[in-house]
């Protein structure tokens, strides 16, 4: 019979087994577990609590307003309601019918669609691929064109719009050749879209190398070892694990161009035009109809926030990616 040899405790001081604890845990586990108890105490809590009471407030006031006839809203505040209620649908019925000669508030609707959706694709799918180039692809002269880049932040929209049309208006031709025809005067979707994407690029190429950049190293050459070209590097490996932040800057960018009223107004005039040119005309040139914007808000916020919440735990995710590392 084989003997077996008992376990013996060693004596261990109070400082080394906290230490030894503190050793037991991983590094990512305790920054988390801080993160966690800041964010869930009790001050915390109450002031978003606080801040989402002032957040709704007005938002509630311009729902309960939509509903109301206009007599009312003019007369009366939306905190009266029940000493004056009313209820109506008429005023998104006006509000979907009102516009000017070439377009209706339900066309806009449409056009607003119409601009988003690429204006948001376009940007994501080339700086996707620029972040993975200044990340994982050495070339001359990379870290000099991040910072320019990086450095087109600063540059103000107002700036580029003059330029721009321009050069929409004439064509581009360098050294006798003709890269492309004019695009015409503004109001096509053509010029929305790359006056879009110009200006969404700088930021996203930045917000996403950050991320980009963090994959891990082992597992990049592993798949290079293995024989991975650059596509199937970005393919397989990257674009998977950067969809948080792929996902969480789309609706950063859905929202913006959605809401966007300067770009929209110098590029996409006439039938082309987004909802909220025809949001600000449709209040009446002394701002007699103003009523209507209550109907013509929540109609214009519809499409974000389905966007918002079928997206929102991939943004989730892209928010906190990082928050937890040392």
């Amino acid at each position: 019979m084989s003997a077996t040899t008992p376990a013996v405790s060693l004596p261990v001081d109070d400082q080394t087994k906290r230490r030894l604890d503190r050793g037991g845990k991983s590094e990512a586990s305790t920054m988390a577990g801080r993160t966690k108890k800041r964010l869930s105490s009790r001050g915390a809590t109450l002031g978003a609590l606080v801040i989402a009471v002032l957040w709704t407030l007005p938002t509630l006031g311009l729902f309960i307003s939509s509903f109301r006839p206009a007599g009312l809203v003019n007369t009366t505040g939306w905190w009266t309601i029940v000493q004056n209620p009313g209820f109506t649908f008429d005023n998104y019925v006006e509000v979907l019918g009102t516009g000017n000669s070439q377009l209706d508030l339900a066309g806009a609707f449409i056009n607003s669609l119409a601009i988003t959706i690429p204006a948001t694709v376009f940007p994501l799918v080339i700086a996707t691929l620029a972040a993975y180039a200044f990340a994982w692809i050495p070339f001359k002269g990379k870290n000099w064109l991040f910072i320019g880049v990086f450095a087109l932040q600063i540059v103000p929209i107002q700036m580029a719009l003059i330029p721009l049309l321009s050069l929409f208006s004439r064509g581009l031709n360098i050294g006798g050749v003709q890269i492309f025809d004019s695009l015409g005067s503004a109001g096509g979707y053509g010029q929305v879209w790359i006056a879009h994407t110009i200006f969404a690029l700088p930021l996203a190429i930045f917000l996403l190398h950050a991320f980009v950049s963090e994959i891990p190293g082992e597992v990049i050459e592993a798949a290079r070892v293995d024989g991975a070209s650059h596509g199937q590097l970005f393919f397989r490996i990257v674009l998977p694990l950067s969809m948080p932040a792929i996902a969480s800057f789309a609706i950063f960018q859905f929202i913006w161009v959605w809401n966007d009223l300067l770009v929209g107004l110098v590029f996409a005039d006439g039938a082309a035009a987004p909802m909220t040119k025809l949001l600000a005309e449709i209040v009446g040139q002394r701002g007699q109809d103003w009523y209507l914007l209550t109907a013509g808000a929540f109609i214009s916020i519809l499409v974000p926030l389905v966007v918002f919440f079928s997206l929102q735990r991939y943004f989730v995710r892209g928010l906190l990616a990082g928050s937890t590392k040392g």
